[in-house]
């Protein structure tokens, strides 16, 4: 039997479903109850687990932790009322532009 595929899109539209659950029954509810802050550390952290199972070359760690970064961005987003097409429209104006160019370019 193949795995289940759960793309960004879908994963965001679940996240944001459960934001005014109730926090006892939902982990994701738990998260936006505890706001934004909490959320963004949550980020973070799974952030840098990802990068130390890359930097020790575990495969599987890095795939798992990548999950849990995916999960915890769609949160964060939710948190701060940032949808994904905003993002992806970020992404469309950056299209075509060095990346050291839109560095440099950028006011903040």
């Amino acid at each position: 039997m193949a795995a289940a595929r759960l793309s960004i899109e879908e994963l965001a539209e679940i996240v944001k479903s459960r934001k005014g659950a109730d926090p006892d029954t939902s982990y994701t509810a738990k998260l936006f109850d505890r706001g934004v802050a909490q959320c963004a550390k949550k980020f973070g952290e799974e952030a840098v687990e990802t990068v130390i199972a890359a930097m020790q070359g575990d495969k599987q760690a890095v795939r798992s932790e990548a999950a849990d970064v995916l999960y915890h961005l769609a949160v964060l987003l939710a948190a701060v009322d940032v949808d994904l097409e905003d993002v992806y429209a970020e992404l469309g104006r950056r299209e075509g532009t060095s990346g050291i160019v839109e560095k440099a370019g950028r006011t903040q």
